[in-house]
């Protein structure tokens, strides 16, 4: 049977696979002094962090203002009350609303408009379709006042989350990843301006304090330890937003430690290298005059997920019921050329280092149970036979994982599994490659649909399959299973 190298849920590099789970390296224990809990340590004076967020004005006070010309126009009730519900949606984009740091109502007015005029349009679509086309017009004319009120609310609302900020009742405690020139930049500008909203707690490095920045700061800038510190640093302080400066720090180090579970809930901040060229893009956001780009943390649980697991079950049982003379026309042809053992079984590893039995049509017969768990097979292999190079070219000797999909065992997109003694080879030789298993073992991945099956290099599977995760939306997910039906059509298979 042709082992294609599938993803495997995410494993940091210093983690290894053992009895089917993962073992996770044992959190770096405090190299210097203890740290005191933050209470014990005011930053700049502020006591109070992130437990006050900006969405919690912002919102209510967008939601109130888009609804309130029900008060002059009652019988629009309904209208509005959509228009409020439309608005506070579009405004979070999808998921939970973040300040910026340089707030201005000015920056937010073209992007704010938009989305206003998409709500109403929305609201006065669905209105036109149950009511006359002269009540829509009285509410459209009607939701102007609503598009006024909404952007003076957001000149009031911006005004007390920058008073907040300046008088230090509002901070997000902060950790500076490095100890370079760039950084020092960054909090000198966070020390001068409050407006900012982030408290720095001290930075960490690889080769020790910066020169220049605990002893300078009075204090207020201390060496607090090492990347291998953070996890412990993070909850010490109540940390919730790390900002990536400069440093003596190894990338890869970087990325195993802003993506584990106690940072994983913290906003990450970069600030680009070259930023004097930095361009506006949305996601941007600036502290004086140097860019920061607020680097997206992947949905890997929510609503999201509930909704594409709810998808998973759907889609395996109708596709189970509508593909069952093709499953049996194939379960037929294998028998016909291989003999007895129509299924072909194998353990591969999933979300979190689980191991699973993967199913797939048999298209060949390895010599034994050991060559099948440890050696790759090429697509010319001779042991392949017609029915199983044509099952293998179209994808369908995969169809048996629907019942993987269905058992919750795999997903329909995501990482391809793969085999227990592949997994640790793979994550001992590739940087990250243990990362893909942060997410369910799929049936079709991005990298699948971008040509990397058969023999191609592993460390190209585990990049697309990591900017998988790190970009995962629905929405993508629909877009692999549309360059899936291309690919199974075309028969770019293996």
């Amino acid at each position: 049977m042709t082992a294609v190298p599938t993803p495997a849920r995410v494993v940091p590099s210093s983690s290894t696979v053992t009895a089917g789970r993962i073992e996770r390296p044992v959190p770096h224990p405090r190299r210097d002094r203890p740290l005191d809990p933050p209470s014990a340590r005011p930053l700049f004076g502020v006591r109070r962090s992130g437990s006050v967020q900006a969405w919690m004005l912002v919102l209510p006070v967008d939601a109130v203002a888009a609804a309130a010309p029900m008060i002059w126009a009652p019988h629009y009730f309904k209208a509005f009350g959509a228009l409020s519900l439309i608005t506070v949606a579009l405004v979070c984009g999808g998921g939970r609303y973040r300040a910026r740091l340089h707030l201005s109502v000015l920056d937010e007015l073209p992007t704010l408009l938009g989305r206003l005029l998409v709500a109403i349009a929305l609201v006065a679509a669905v209105f036109a379709l149950r009511h006359d086309d002269l009540g829509v017009m009285e509410f459209v004319g009607a939701s102007l006042a609503s598009i006024a009120l909404v952007v003076a609310g957001r000149f009031l609302t911006t005004g007390v989350v920058l008073t907040a900020r300046r008088r230090r009742v509002v901070a997000h405690r902060t950790v500076v990843i490095g100890g370079g020139d760039v950084s020092r930049e960054v909090v000198t500008l966070l020390r001068r301006y409050p407006r900012y909203g982030l408290a720095v707690a001290g930075h960490v490095d690889s080769t020790g304090p910066a020169v220049g920045l605990g002893d300078d700061a009075g204090g207020q800038f201390p060496y607090l330890g090492t990347l291998s510190d953070l996890d412990d640093l993070v909850q010490a302080h109540g940390v919730d937003v790390l900002l990536v400066g400069d440093g003596s720090f190894r990338e890869e180090d970087l990325l195993d430690r802003v993506r584990t579970p106690a940072t994983e809930h913290c906003d990450l901040l970069v600030v680009p290298r070259l930023h004097a060229f930095a361009t506006a893009t949305g996601n941007s956001d600036h502290i004086g005059s140097l860019p920061v780009m607020r680097i997206r943390t992947p949905a890997l649980d929510g609503p999201a997920w509930t909704l594409k697991r709810a998808f998973d079950v759907v889609v395996s049982v109708l596709a189970l019921m509508v593909l069952s003379p093709v499953l049996l026309a194939c379960a037929v042809a294998v028998r016909w050329e291989g003999g007895p053992g129509i299924l072909f079984r194998q353990e591969r590893i999933g979300r979190d280092g689980r191991r699973f039995e993967c199913l797939k049509f048999r298209s060949m017969r390895p010599a034994s149970e050991t060559e099948s768990a440890t050696q790759w097979t090429v697509a010319r292999d001779p042991r392949i036979g017609p029915v199983g190079r044509l099952l293998r070219a179209t994808s369908l000797d995969e169809l048996p994982q629907l019942w993987n999909i269905l058992r919750g065992e795999m997903t329909i997109v995501g990482p391809r599994p793969e085999r227990p003694h592949f997994v640790e080879r793979f994550s001992a030789e590739h940087p990250r490659y243990g990362h893909r298993h942060r997410v369910p073992a799929g049936l079709t991945g991005l990298a699948q649909v971008s040509g990397l099956r058969g023999d191609t290099p592993i460390s190209d599977r585990a990049r697309f399959d990591n900017y998988y995760i790190e970009n995962w939306s629905l929405w993508l997910d629909a877009k692999v299973l549309l360059r899936t039906v291309a690919e199974v059509v075309l028969a770019r298979g293996r």
